[in-house]
């Protein structure tokens, strides 16, 4: 039985904040530090990784998604911070003000509808966040947190939710390689 990766994503595509967020790639790479940035034509905020599925799999995971929306709505994003903590950053994260309820919604409902197909719900609470860098090691965090600190209230822009997408996720030597199998609309299910 043929077996791919996935996740379920609100993707950023809106060239203005895909532009900002490259600055700041850039200037937290002037740190001494080893990140794995993520690429532009990859960034997106995860609504849930779903790991390797059976392909038979995708039209009830696409019905999940379907009865899990919500109406359009509006998210801002902005600021910058780091999983754990500033200090000792692992993951780089922008984060998402305005609308992160509504992001918060369509993961719970996505979490019970995908529950009845045997997926495990999350342990620990979900942040609606974007990643744009992961920390490899040997890194100068003090220097790090420094830069982060700085970008704490960065505006990035406003992005229209309109859709979620079912993404498969092919790990490459230079990176993941996404592509989207599904996009649903979002609209209020009666």
């Amino acid at each position: 039985m043929k077996r791919i990766r996935t996740f379920i994503s609100i993707d950023v595509e809106d060239k203005h904040i895909l532009d900002k967020i490259l600055e700041i790639q850039h200037s937290i790479s002037k740190v001494k530090c080893r990140i794995k940035f993520v690429e532009p034509e990859n960034i997106h905020l995860t609504l849930k990784f779903l790991g390797e599925i059976p392909v038979s799999m995708v039209d009830e995971i696409v019905k999940v998604m379907e009865k899990a929306t919500i109406s359009p709505f509006t998210i801002e994003i902005k600021g910058v911070g780091a999983f754990p903590h500033n200090r000792r950053a692992r993951v780089i994260w922008i984060g998402v003000e305005k609308g992160s309820d509504r992001v918060c919604e369509i993961f719970r409902r996505l979490d019970i509808g995908l529950r009845s197909l045997g997926f495990i719900s999350e342990r620990k609470s979900f942040i609606p966040h974007i990643t744009i860098g992961r920390v490899k090691g040997g890194c100068d965090f003090q220097r790090l947190e420094k830069i982060l600190n700085n970008f704490t209230f960065f505006q990035f822009g406003e992005i229209f939710v309109d859709n979620i997408r079912l993404k498969k996720s092919v790990l490459t030597p230079k990176g993941p390689i996404y592509t989207t199998l599904r996009e649903v609309e979002l609209a209020e299910v009666r």
